[in-house]
């Protein structure tokens, strides 16, 4: 008589990671418009309770597996030695890295998940795919001041959000990676001129 192995009983940290992946890997499947807490209970092998103990519906797990998946899957800072350096291997790591993420995030905010939620395209934005908001971002930066590259005291937040910005603009109107040539562009023909100019006072 063969018999199943005994479940081992998750918990806490454990236990939500699982749900949110669970819910990240339906969504790809299915959609956002097919995935129901039922169908993200029978994959994550727990009951609908588990779920709404945590979540008051489909909307919160879908925006908190969204995030979770991002979170999970960081974009490694490359180290060249130079800001510009970095920041074209960093936007082309990002562009090809998170292209499909994109495309994901997109579909289901079109799919309802926005109407469901009250939240407003930027708030959906800055909850799910606000990409400097990472800390490697700042480490980007923070590099580049200590090398007396930059002065950081004289370059506005905008200024500095200005490639990931772009970058992020790209995938989600074409939800795809960002040719070489966009990059370089975004990193050569408009940051850096501008960086210069708040550099000099």
């Amino acid at each position: 008589m063969v018999t199943e192995p005994v479940r081992r009983r998750r918990h806490g940290q454990e236990l939500e990671s699982a749900l949110l992946t669970a819910a990240w890997d339906e969504l790809v499947e299915v959609g956002y418009a097919r995935l129901t807490m039922e169908t993200i209970a029978v994959r994550a092998r727990t009951s609908e309770a588990v779920l709404y103990r945590r979540w008051a519906g489909k909307d919160q797990l879908v925006l908190a597996a969204i995030e979770h998946h991002r979170n999970a899957n960081p974009i490694e800072i490359p180290d060249h030695g130079d800001l510009r350096g970095d920041l074209l291997g960093y936007l082309t790591a990002v562009s090809d890295g998170l292209a499909g993420f994109f495309a994901i995030a997109a579909a289901t905010a079109f799919a309802g998940l926005l109407a469901g939620t009250g939240l407003t395209p930027a708030q959906a934005r800055d909850q799910v795919l606000n990409a400097q908001s990472h800390p490697q971002v700042r480490v980007l930066y923070q590099r580049a001041h200590d090398r007396g590259e930059i002065d950081l005291a004289r370059i506005p937040a905008a200024v500095l959000d200005m490639p990931f910005d772009l970058v992020r603009h790209d995938l989600l109107m074409d939800l795809k990676p960002l040719t070489a040539a966009r990059i370089n562009s975004i990193v050569d023909e408009l940051f850096l001129p501008l960086l210069r100019v708040h550099q000099a006072g």
